[in-house]
């Protein structure tokens, strides 16, 4: 037995002795106890190669990814992170010293000091602390619109349609209220007209996606939607310091819209995907993201949208990100995914169940050959503890090493909200992504379209509240009187006198007399014209 551990100690010994910069994970634990001078590490110039950071709920995952982004941060990489449930918060305030800390730093190795970390903090939406992060409809594409909707492979396939015509008339998508009056046009006798050559849209099928935007923003979420857009290239910066700045994404009510939150986090990283140019490899990556709950991901997922998510993650490495999947077991991730990973930190795994168990050993045959008996040892673990295997400078796989993980610096809980405020203040980002703004988009050329006659001046829109919209909405979905209108005998009218619901005003919409907006308008108009669609039908522009 003592000689099986003195093996295993030479063989991390030697396995973990890299040249180059690395981060420090935590140090090898051999009979029992963590040996400080046999650290567990991982590259620096691996770390675009993806990973993979599991266990179950209160493990370690998200301590884990604080002493990550720490370091990462501290050697001028820029990091993204989703904040779920708020307590990465504490990467922004030192860390409070206590006896339990200062007992794990010695064991380890570290020399621990309270620390804190530059962060940005974002928020989904318009609810939460941080800088709003907002994308268009158009931007945003079918694909993951779809999978957010919950749509099958017709419906997916209509929407796509429906995303084409917008963008070949230049009809700019911005907020859901676009894309519903777009649909409605085109089941229109004049939009029927329009679709000549690209083929139909049922009527069924755009009253099934009718009802999902509908019941989509009674939940809020079109607050998601809108201007101005945020620009990847945010999540890039690198403080005065040099230190690397940690961008935090707050989501608040997430429970309610979960696929959601996962979709919108592909959004950004098929953004990065296809803005960011070809680096190849790199002494140290241009941002790591933490991609946390990737079990939403994968859950449902359409053929389309895993091969897009699978091709995304395999050549974005060569931009210079790394993508780092945080879920509770690596059967949350698909296989061709996890294939991709190069670093590991698992966590303890439990077997409660039939299911649980064949999971565990799904695992286990995952990972190189070992002395361990990693069956028993993913289900024995301590917090703070993980099962750590990762990519050497050489692109082998290091040896499984038992590892006790490192302290955070940061505080291990969430910032004050006098200190979140702070950050949140001194933003530089706040002047251009905190005030919504409304130009013209679909909604309006549609309404123009449709409501004026030869020679006659645009009607002004009828100012709806969203709840009025969607009611309305409904009843025009289901055939029933529209509230708020009286019925009459009906009479044959004109397509060219249909009037589409309204579009509720926005606090901060843009003059239509100002020359400086009419010039906006018109660039937009014709950059719609010129959209070009990425590898998730994701806005591309030539």
């Amino acid at each position: 037995m003592r000689d099986r551990a003195e093996d295993v100690v030479s063989a991390v010994r030697q396995g973990y002795a890299f040249d180059g910069a690395c981060l420090e994970l935590g140090a090898l634990v051999a009979d029992g106890a963590p040996r400080a001078d046999v650290p567990v590490r991982v590259p620096l110039a691996m770390l675009n190669r993806h990973g993979l950071v599991a266990g179950a709920t209160g493990t370690g995952k998200t301590k884990t990814l604080q002493v990550m982004a720490e370091q990462l941060a501290a050697a001028g990489v820029p990091v993204f992170a989703a904040d779920i449930k708020g307590d990465l918060s504490g990467l922004a305030s030192p860390g409070a010293p206590d006896e339990k800390i200062e007992a794990r730093a010695d064991a380890v190795g570290q020399e621990w000091s309270p620390t804190a970390f530059p962060v940005e903090l974002l928020r989904l939406g318009d609810d939460g602390v941080g800088v709003p992060v907002r994308a268009s409809v158009t931007s945003f594409g079918p694909t993951l619109l779809a999978k957010v909707l919950e749509l099958n492979a017709t419906q997916e396939s209509s929407l796509g349609l429906v995303f084409h015509y917008a963008d070949t008339a230049g009809l700019p998508l911005v907020e859901l209220s676009d894309l519903r009056a777009v649909i409605q046009h085109l089941t229109s006798a004049e939009g029927k007209q329009d679709l000549e050559g690209l083929g139909g849209l049922s009527k069924q099928t755009a009253g099934v996606i009718l009802r999902e935007l509908v019941n989509f923003s009674a939940s809020g979420a079109d607050t998601f939607f809108g201007e101005p857009e945020f620009e990847v290239a945010s999540l890039l910066r690198v403080g005065v310091d040099g230190r690397g700045i940690i961008t935090l994404l707050e989501l608040p009510g997430v429970q309610d819209r979960p696929v959601l939150f996962s979709t919108f986090l592909m959004w950004l990283l098929a953004e990065l995907f296809e803005e960011l140019p070809e680096v190849g490899d790199l002494d140290k990556p241009k941002l790591v993201f933490f991609f946390d709950e990737a079990h939403l991901l994968f859950k449902d997922a359409s053929k389309d949208f895993l091969s897009a998510l699978i091709q995304t993650v395999r050549l974005i490495r060569s931009k210079g990100v790394g993508v780092f999947f945080v879920t509770q077991s690596p059967k949350d991730v698909h296989e061709d995914v996890l294939a991709q990973l190069g670093s590991r930190v698992q966590h303890q795994l439990r077997a409660f169940t039939p299911n649980d168990a064949a999971a565990l050993k799904a695992a286990v045959r995952t990972y190189p050959t070992s002395s361990y008996d990693l069956e028993e040892l993913l289900t024995t673990l301590g917090i703070g503890e993980a099962v750590v295997t990762v990519m050497s400078e050489k692109g082998a796989p290091t040896p499984v090493a038992h590892t006790m993980l490192r302290a955070p610096q940061s505080l291990m809980a969430p910032s004050s909200p006098e200190v979140l405020a702070g950050l949140v203040a001194a933003s530089p980002l706040a002047a251009t992504y905190g005030e919504r703004i409304d130009r013209e988009s679909a909604y309006e050329l549609l309404t123009g379209r449709i409501a004026a006659g030869p020679g006659d001046p645009l009607e002004a829109p009828e100012v709806l509240t969203k709840e009025q919209e969607i009611e309305r909405l409904e009843a025009e979905i289901r055939g029933l009187p529209v509230p708020g209108t009286v019925p009459t005998e009906p009479q044959p009218t004109p397509s060219s006198t249909r009037k589409p619901p309204r579009k509720p005003p926005r606090k901060a919409r843009a003059s239509a007399d100002s020359p400086l907006d009419a010039f906006l308008t018109t660039a937009g108009r014709e950059l719609a014209k010129e959209i070009v669609r990425g590898v998730f039908g994701t806005r591309r522009r030539r």
